[in-house]
């Protein structure tokens, strides 16, 4: 009985803790959301930093991740957003032999033309093609989403991005942090929140303090738990399923990161053994003369 009445205890004061602990969080956010709306930057909240395998200097892409990302596009994103600067046949760097890639634009109309009569036409993709916008041009784009075009997906992860400022910009050299586009992208996608008492949020809109233009955009939460089904066992949640969407778009933005970063490596690497030789070559040259 003494042993039922402690635990009862204990997880009373773990919930007037977390109680205490979400108040609390409520009221920075809405002091920040105020400082913020007052001096005019945004976004509110800095993005989270997040673990990518891209990440440093030797950092490589999950293709498995990819995958994933991929898909996430495909059955959320791409009712939307268009992602017209990559090619189907490009999805071979992701894993994909021919068949599939070839499998996968086919389930794409794209649009062609003109035939011999002048008139434009619809076929299955191939893969040479694009992905194709899911409207007919920016203009119809905007009708449907409130007056707002959705930035098209191919370079996203590389346009978006908040200033870090000092002193942690300059550690940022050091360790080639690069990460920025994705972290945002991550912590928008997770960052959807009921709006903090006092603050208010015009109607149609839907408060997001990591947003960079303002406290609160159009586009409601895309993404949810048990939204998308993977084929490889990974967790259906919304965490997983922001970070897999947002290193595919970084893939999409930059496609030729890992070999960027060989050519790179090996660059120093040469750097520092000519270094030496020239070194070697001074003292030589003049060892024999005095000074």
């Amino acid at each position: 009985m003494k042993k039922l009445v402690a635990s009862i205890a204990i997880a009373a004061s773990l919930v007037g803790f977390v109680s205490v602990a979400s108040a609390a969080e409520e009221h920075d956010l809405k002091a920040a959301t105020e400082h913020a709306i007052e001096g005019g930057h945004f976004p509110v909240l800095k993005p989270k930093n997040q673990d990518w395998s891209f990440a440093g200097p030797f950092g490589k892409y999950d293709k498995a991740q990819l995958q994933r990302g991929l898909k996430v596009y495909k059955e959320v994103c791409s009712a939307c957003h268009s992602m017209k600067l990559v090619s189907f046949r490009s999805l071979e760097e992701l894993g994909y032999n021919e068949a599939q890639v070839k499998a996968f634009a086919a389930q794409y109309d794209v649009q062609d033309g003109p035939n011999g009569d002048g008139e434009m036409y619809t076929r299955k993709g191939v893969p040479s093609d694009h992905f194709p916008s899911p409207f007919a041009n920016e203009e119809a784009a905007a009708a449907a989403n409130g007056g707002a075009a959705p930035p098209d997906f191919s370079l996203l992860a590389k346009a978006r991005g908040v200033e870090r400022g000092f002193p942690t910009f300059i550690f940022d050299i050091f360790t080639q942090y690069q990460e920025g586009g994705p972290d945002y992208i991550y912590s928008l996608l997770t960052g959807y929140t009921k709006a903090p008492e006092g603050i208010q949020v015009a109607e149609g809109t839907h408060f997001n303090p990591y947003f960079a233009a303002a406290t609160a955009l159009k586009m409601p939460p895309p993404l949810s738990d048990g939204q998308v089904t993977y084929d490889d066992g990974a967790p259906a949640t919304l965490d997983q399923y922001a970070r897999d969407v947002a290193e595919f778009m970084m893939w999409a933005a930059e496609p030729h990161l890992e070999e960027r970063k060989r050519t790179g490596f090996m660059v120093m690497v040469f750097l520092v053994i000519f270094a030496g030789l020239v070194y070697l070559t001074k003292k030589s040259v003049y060892a024999n003369k005095e000074h």
